[in-house]
Formats: C-alpha cells, sequence, structure tokens
C-alpha cells in the first residue's frame, strides 16, 4: 500500500455505472502499472433507464483525457438541438441548444470495453466487500455506488449526507422511435397536472433490428406528476405493465398512438443528496453516492463522468493521497453545488406546474426553459432569436425594447422600467434627519435611471430606530429634508420615482451602526425596545424587549399614519409598509417571534391583525392616487417559522386591504436562520406569490445582471426586480444596461450633462496576433 504518499497503485471501484467505470479506465489508462478491481452487483447487461445526455464541455473533457473513449461516443450519438413544448394542444419549439445522447446500455458496453482492453478487473454480479475493509487493502477505495450507497450509509458519521426527497413521482420509460426533439409534453386531468420529458438515444438509422427495441430508434421517456396526482389517479395501486399501458393512453399524442416499454421501471421519488465530506481516510464518493441533481437538467451521468474525470487528474497531478482527495474535492465541490442549485429551481418548477398553466402559451414556454436560470433571455435571444422575439412581442414589448424597460402601472403610478433600487440602510442620519449624503445617494442613483428608487427604511419613531444613525419621518424638519430629496428627483431626474419606506424596529433595535457591529446592541446610550413578544434577536447578546400591551398598539399605529402624512405632503410617489426581516410588524407576522396569547398572536390571522390595522392606518392618509407597496419575508429560514403557505395568505390579505404591490423578501427574522444562498436565491418566493395570487410582486435578493431581469420579467415570475448592491457598485446601474443592449428608447433617459458617456468608453486592444511559432 501507498496510502498517505505516493500515487495509489492498488485501487478498488465500487458500483459499475458510468462514473466507477470511467474512473478505473482513466486511473489504469494514466498508469497500466495499477492493479484495478471494479466491483458491479448486477451483471454486465442489467441497465436502468435507458438514454443519458452529455453536454458538449463533458465530451470535451473525455475527448482530452481518453481520445479512444470519445471516438466510441461520437460514433454512437445521437445529436439534436431543438426543444419542444407542447401545452393545451399548441407546439413551441425553440431551437439552438446542442444536445447528444446515446443509450445507457451502449455508454456502459463502451466502458465496459476500454477497461477490459486497458485490464481492470471486472467483477460482476459480485457484492464487493465494505469499504472498510477494501480500505485495508487498496491504496485508493471509489465509492460509486449510487443513490443508496451502502458505503455513505456505513460511515454516516464521517461523510455526513443530507439526503431530501421531493415531492413528485416519475417513472423511466422508453418508447420505440425517436423523437426529433426534446420533448416537454403537459397533460391537464381531472386528477392534476402531469408531464412528459422524453428525448432521442438511438437514430433510426442506428437501430439494430435485431435488438429488443427494433423499430425507428429509440427514446427516452420520463412521466412525472405530484405524489398526490399520482395517487389520486390511481398509480399507487397498478402493477408495472399496467402503469406504463396507461401512461401511453395519457400521451398517445406525444407518442402517435405507439407504445411504451419499461425495464424493471418503478415510480419512485426523487433524492437529492449533499455530503458534508466525500472523503474518508483513503476511500471517496463519486457520483450519485456523493451527489445527486435532477435528471430534468439531465446532469446524473454528466457529473459522475466529469467527477472520474477530476479524481484521475487529481491523483496523478497530487503528490499523495489525501492531497489529491482534498484536490478532487475542493474542484468539484463548487461545480456541483451550482448543478444542484439549478437542479433545485428546476425540479421546484416542476413540482409546481400547475402554478403556470395559465400563463400565455409563449410565455409558458420561455418559463420552462429559463427554469433553472442556467438558460436566461439572452442567452435564449442567442440560440433562437425569433422565438424569443415571439415571446416578447405576446408579452407586449415594442420592437427592439428589452422585457426590463416596458413600463408598469400601479394606480396613477406609471413606473418606465421594471427596475427598483432596493431600499439600504445608510446609518447617516443626524437626529433621524437625512443630509447632503443622502442626497447624494439617493440622488445619485435616480440619475441612474431607474423606474423606482426607494429609501431606507425610514423610522416612524424615536424609539423605533435601528441605530442612532436611522433617518426618520416622526418631526416636520425631518419631513423638510425629505423634501429636498424628493424635489431633487423630481426635477433631475424626470420620470424616475422615489418611494419611502417606513418601519419600526421593534426587539432589533437601539444597535451598532452596520459597520460597528451588526445587530450587536450599542455600548451605552440604549433605549428600550418593544415587540410582540419579550424574546431578544440575539438570545444573551442583545436586549429583552417588552411586549407590547394592546393599549400601546394605537399609539404606534398613529406614528405610522403621522409619518405616511409627513411623507405625502414631502411628495413621495410610493409607500412601502416594512413589514419584513424581523422589525417589529415581521415580528407579529412570525410564529417564531410572536408568542402572544390575545387576539394579536396565535393563529395567522390573529398575527396579521396588527400589520393589516397599520397598513389600513397608512392606506387611509395616503393619497388615493399613489400606490402602496408592503415588503414581507416570505420564509424564515429556520424550523417552525412562516412558511409559503403563510406567506401567499399575507400577501392575499395585504392585496385585499389595497397593496399594490409585494415585496417579498426573505429571513432576517431569527438570529439562528440557514438561508440557501445563490444566484437570485429569493425570487422563487416572489414567483409563487405572483402566480397563486395574482398580485403584483418586486422581487428580490441576489438579482445582479439586467440578462436576470429580463428572464424573471418574461418569464412571469415577478413584475419588478429590486436591485441593492449592483447599485451599490454601479450607481448608473439602469443606464448601462440600456446601453450595454443598445437600447435606447423611453424606458430609461440620460442626464443631458451624462449624454456623453452613453456608449461604452474605448480600451486598449486585447486581440494581438499570437507568435507564429512557439518554442517548448
Amino acid at each position: 500500500m501507498t496510502t498517505g504518499a505516493g500515487r495509489p497503485l492498488k485501487v478498488a471501484v465500487i458500483g459499475g455505472g458510468p462514473g466507477g467505470l470511467y474512473a478505473a479506465a482513466l486511473l489504469k489508462r494514466f498508469d497500466p502499472a495499477r492493479e484495478i478491481t471494479l466491483w458491479e452487483r448486477n451483471t454486465p447487461d442489467d441497465t436502468f433507464g435507458f438514454g443519458v445526455v452529455l453536454s458538449d464541455e463533458t465530451l470535451g473533457g473525455i475527448e482530452h483525457a481518453d481520445p479512444a473513449v470519445y471516438a466510441a461516443l461520437q460514433a454512437e450519438f445521437v445529436r439534436w438541438d431543438d426543444i419542444d413544448i407542447v401545452h393545451r394542444g399548441r407546439r413551441h419549439t425553440s431551437g439552438g441548444h446542442g444536445f447528444a445522447a446515446l443509450g445507457r446500455r451502449r455508454l456502459l458496453q463502451i466502458l465496459h470495453a476500454r477497461c477490459r482492453e486497458l485490464g481492470v478487473d471486472l467483477r460482476f454480479a459480485a457484492e464487493a466487500p465494505p469499504a472498510a475493509a477494501l480500505s485495508e487493502t487498496y491504496d485508493l477505495v471509489i465509492a460509486a455506488d449510487g443513490v443508496h450507497s451502502a458505503t455513505r450509509t456505513a460511515h454516516a458519521d464521517v461523510f455526513r449526507p443530507r439526503i431530501e426527497e421531493h415531492r413528485c413521482r416519475y417513472i423511466w420509460l422508453a418508447a420505440d422511435f425517436a423523437f426529433d426533439a426534446f420533448r416537454f409534453e403537459i397533460v391537464e386531468t381531472e386528477h392534476g397536472v402531469m408531464q412528459l420529458h422524453g428525448y432521442p438515444y438511438e437514430a433510426a438509422s442506428a437501430t439494430d433490428p435485431g435488438s429488443a427495441a427494433g423499430g425507428p430508434g429509440s427514446s427516452t421517456v420520463i412521466v412525472e406528476m405530484r405524489e398526490e396526482v399520482w395517487r389520486a389517479a390511481g398509480f399507487d395501486g397498478l402493477g408495472e405493465a399496467e402503469s406504463v399501458e396507461r401512461c401511453a393512453k395519457l400521451f398517445a399524442d406525444a407518442l402517435d398512438g405507439r407504445p411504451l416499454r419499461s425495464n424493471k421501471s418503478a415510480w419512485t421519488t426523487f433524492r437529492t443528496v449533499v455530503n458534508d465530506r466525500w472523503a474518508h481516510g483513503n476511500c471517496v464518493l463519486l457520483g450519485d453516492a456523493a451527489h445527486t441533481a435532477h435528471f430534468s437538467i439531465g446532469s446524473g451521468t454528466k457529473l459522475a463522468v466529469e467527477d472520474a474525470l477530476a479524481l484521475a487528474a487529481c491523483v496523478e497531478e497530487q503528490p499523495t493521497l489525501p492531497e489529491a482527495l482534498a484536490a478532487y474535492e475542493a474542484e468539484r465541490r463548487p461545480v456541483v453545488a451550482s448543478t444542484q442549485r439549478a437542479a433545485r429551481a428546476s425540479l421546484q418548477w416542476f413540482e409546481e406546474l400547475g402554478r403556470y398553466v395559465d400563463q400565455p402559451p409563449r410565455r409558458f414556454a420561455f418559463n420552462l426553459l429559463t427554469r433553472s436560470r442556467r438558460v436566461t433571455h439572452d442567452n435564449l435571444r442567442l440560440r433562437d432569436a425569433e422565438f424569443t422575439r415571439r415571446v416578447e412581442e405576446e408579452f407586449g414589448c415594442p420592437p427592439g425594447t428589452p422585457p426590463m424597460f416596458t413600463p408598469l402601472r400601479l394606480r396613477e403610478l406609471e413606473l418606465r422600467n421594471r427596475v427598483v433600487v432596493s431600499p439600504m440602510d445608510m446609518y447617516s442620519a443626524v437626529d433621524g434627519v437625512p443630509g447632503d449624503f443622502h442626497l447624494v445617494h439617493l440622488g445619485a442613483r435616480a440619475l441612474g435611471s431607474p423606474g423606482l428608487v426607494m429609501t431606507e427604511m425610514v423610522c416612524v419613531s424615536e424609539q423605533g430606530r435601528i441605530t442612532p444613525g436611522c433617518a426618520g419621518l416622526w418631526t416636520d424638519g425631518q419631513a423638510e429634508a425629505w423634501r429636498r430629496i424628493v424635489d431633487f428627483t423630481h426635477t433631475q431626474a424626470p420620470g424616475t420615482a422615489i418611494g419611502l419606506q417606513l418601519g419600526h424596529s421593534g426587539r432589533k433595535g437601539s444597535t451598532k451602526l452596520m459597520w460597528e457591529g451588526i445587530d450587536d446592541p450599542l455600548d451605552e446610550g440604549n433605549w428600550p425596545l418593544v415587540a410582540p413578544s419579550p424574546l431578544p434577536y440575539k438570545p444573551g447578546v442583545s436586549q429583552v424587549p417588552r411586549e407590547l400591551a394592546v393599549t400601546e398598539l394605537p399609539l404606534i399605529r398613529e406614528e405610522f399614519a403621522a409619518a405616511a402624512r409627513r411623507g405625502a405632503d414631502a411628495g413621495f410617489d410610493l409607500l412601502e409598509l416594512h413589514c419584513a426581516h424581523g422589525y417589529l410588524l415581521s415580528g407579529f407576522l412570525s410564529p417564531l417571534t410572536n408568542r402572544r396569547t390575545d387576539a394579536y398572536g396565535g393563529t395567522l390571522e390573529n398575527r396579521l391583525r396588527f400589520p393589516l390595522e397599520v397598513f389600513d392606518a397608512v392606506r387611509e392618509v395616503w393619497p388615493d392616487e399613489r400606490p402602496m407597496t408592503v415588503r414581507i419575508s416570505a420564509t424564515d429560514w429556520a424550523e417552525g417559522g412562516t412558511s409559503g403557505e403563510d406567506a401567499v395568505a399575507i400577501a392575499r390579505a395585504f392585496a385585499a386591504h389595497g397593496a399594490d404591490a409585494v415585496d417579498v423578501s426573505t429571513g432576517q427574522v431569527v438570529a439562528d436562520e440557514q438561508p440557501a444562498y445563490g444566484r437570485s436565491y429569493q425570487t422563487p418566493y416572489a414567483d409563487r406569490i405572483r402566480n397563486e395570487t395574482g398580485v403584483p410582486v418586486i422581487a428580490v435578493g441576489a438579482i445582479s445582471s439586467w440578462d436576470d431581469v429580463n428572464s424573471l420579467v418574461l418569464a412571469g415570475r415577478t413584475d419588478l426586480c429590486a436591485l441593492a448592491r449592483p447599485h451599490l457598485y454601479d450607481p448608473h446601474w439602469t443606464l448601462h444596461a440600456a446601453a450595454e443592449q443598445g437600447y435606447t428608447g423611453p424606458g430609461v433617459e440620460w442626464p443631458a450633462p451624462y449624454r456623453a458617456g452613453s456608449r461604452r468608453p474605448q480600451t486598449g486592444r486585447t486581440d494581438a496576433p499570437r507568435p507564429r511559432l512557439r518554442l517548448d
């Protein structure tokens, strides 16, 4: 053995799927002296599933690492570019996508042959010894034993797996003909919505007439539906043959009346596997044993093969096995995490498919294509400009107008584009009075031509401040200072609306400025805090707030109304009530922060009572022609907190009381939250509220590119996008987004003194001729 020093010479592989086989072949190819043994409990001809899809990126890695395997695969691939989406009798086709697929059995045969050619010891119909036993006699043990990995289970204390089962049932089947595109077909039944995912993996010209498939090619067909739909339709009581026949009838149009076939096919639920660690001593997880990603983005085999490539490369590059396994995990983990985020977005989209079936046909198709956020508006426009143009036309985009530059009307206020400068606390006021800093900060961003620029949370009372530097509207002097900023916006940035966000800190007040210690209490000069219940934000650190008595609620309600009157007099175009992030009104809404037993606590209806009373009081004094929005935390990112169903109910309640849009944020309600950060990670909550309630929404949270804004708006997941950090990086973010897209219409306006900068400045050449000769 060479464990801990040098490269492993004796390797054990548990599992004969594509990942395990390819890892064995590569390690043997790189060092023919290695002794590599692979155990597979099934026979060589056993396989589950039918076709696999590989990306050009993966194929490029294979070509570089093993041209022989690449050449064999190239001879077998079926390639196509189109995606067909069929819904309510209409088919929409989007081209330019580029897929390559082949039969899983054929892939395994190619890898079997390559392993035998190289001298790998393949042991079929044989259970591998436990990884712990193998680790004693082998230098390296590769556990490629699948989603139900016995190795992972045996060493769960080290790998620390987290396994999540999802809400849909699905079954892998095949059709004996080749689809001419990747096909998604939606069927609405009396039991609910069902979907078919289908793609070719064997072309008609390559079909072996003597094979079990026969006929003109073959296609993978996956039928999927929500668990409750599956049960209502009676699939839980059907055997394999009956299920196959039933699926063929349900999707007879897609199959042109032809049958489906199975191969030990069974209905199952998808399991997302995440492990905190991938290595244990000289044992390492690979493929589905380490991670899974939903089949709707075609990633399982791709990830396993890429794992094999990376593992083999790291073993060759690193001087010791521990360093190789650490390098393998460091290289693959970010890629896998990104893929899993995309896969989760995709699987959740299909779980909630019923939410979208009433969308206009082309918007529905665009929504499906962009569901994982890996395909975007700009990316799709490059792939299929005509399809994207038709989606934009159906949405109402004037010719040459990106979706983000279409107007949106809320009451009598028309926003000229869909960009919002999100509220950002600046902690730079003196005695609640906004000064020159606020004028420059908000004025600069207004000059950047967003549809709407929002103030930070403006506090309705001195007691309701977060920090000593928070701005307020509890005095007329503060109102005059705000009027100066509003007047500047209206005169110097005509067409940009300015909105006022009103809030009360509740239990999260009396803290230091953000850069001095966010959410930490002041060292001195603290003021008393109030909240729905006497629970500190940070137990043992934060002040314990006093529980508000029912008799005190009318006073706070009037403080909000008085601030709203001042805001209206100052000329603000829109008012937002802050009911998110654990501040006072949010504290009433969340069951984690509201433990009251009176009429303002307990049920969601009771927890909504005071926030709605405040909303009504503000709406009553706010001019009727001006819109009001409300910001909510749609999840607390903590067990027992606000649920998705709660968030929908909260949005409906505020809409029923006159809210014109819901600003959908998340979290910051409890200190022990565990957010699932990632690109546009909060937008699914806005999406759900918009498409379940019909209420306009503002999406927030790591939306950083104009391409994201176009994609989210055009797909119908949001009406407006609020961006914070991008506007700190670039106050003229919206103007630059227009310039980069070549847009010059009415959705933006360059201030006259800035028009000379409306084109990107020239830069030095980066395309210098390369040397004709290169000496190594």
